[in-house]
Parts: C-alpha cells; sequence; structure tokens
C-alpha cells in the first residue's frame, strides 16, 4: 500500500476527490497543516463526504512533525519541475507520494 500525502493541502474538492481514490485503493492519506479548509465530523457530514471514515486518514502540525513520525520513510514529490517522471521510478510498498 502507498501513502499519499498533501502538504497544506487548500482546497477542498481537490482533497475530497484524493481522499476518495484512497478509499477505492485502500491508500492512506496524509494532511500536512495548516488545511484550507476544515476536517471536523460535522464539516465531512456537511459536505457529504459518506466515504471518509473508508480512509485511514493521519493529520500532522507540520513538516517536521511527519519527518518526526516517518523516520526514514522513502517519500518521492512530485512536482512539474522535476527531472525524472514518475514512470522512472520503482516504488515499493509503503512509499510516500507526496503532492503539495
Amino acid at each position: 500500500m502507498f501513502n499519499i500525502v498533501l502538504y497544506e493541502p487548500e482546497i477542498p474538492q481537490n482533497t475530497g476527490n484524493i481522499a476518495r481514490t484512497c478509499a477505492c485503493t485502500r491508500t492512506a492519506l496524509h494532511l500536512i497543516k495548516p488545511l484550507g479548509f476544515d476536517v471536523s465530523e460535522s464539516a465531512i457530514k456537511r459536505a457529504g463526504l459518506d466515504y471518509w471514515d473508508k480512509v485511514d486518514v493521519f493529520q500532522y502540525e507540520n513538516w517536521d512533525d511527519f519527518l518526526k513520525k516517518h523516520d526514514g520513510a522513502n517519500c518521492y514529490f512530485f512536482t512539474k519541475k522535476a527531472d525524472r517522471i514518475y514512470t522512472d521510478v520503482s516504488f515499493k510498498d509503503g512509499d510516500f507520494l507526496v503532492f503539495g
């Protein structure tokens, strides 16, 4: 299983779509604060995210908090400015795919 990491996500709709994909693929979702939206139980219900309880969601106060809890994690950072493309990498179970 992979881990999807969203660094300081701002757009709730994008995060909701990613969370739905995580629910379908049994991929953990890691959210690094600050978040541009509310993820309280009442906000999740109001937004109609009926799949949210099917996603393993982890929250971190900041990047340092994430690194402290996942020391030695194999992270891949996705950006349009990268020198390599994602198909050049041999991903393994447990890898962290970082977007932000």
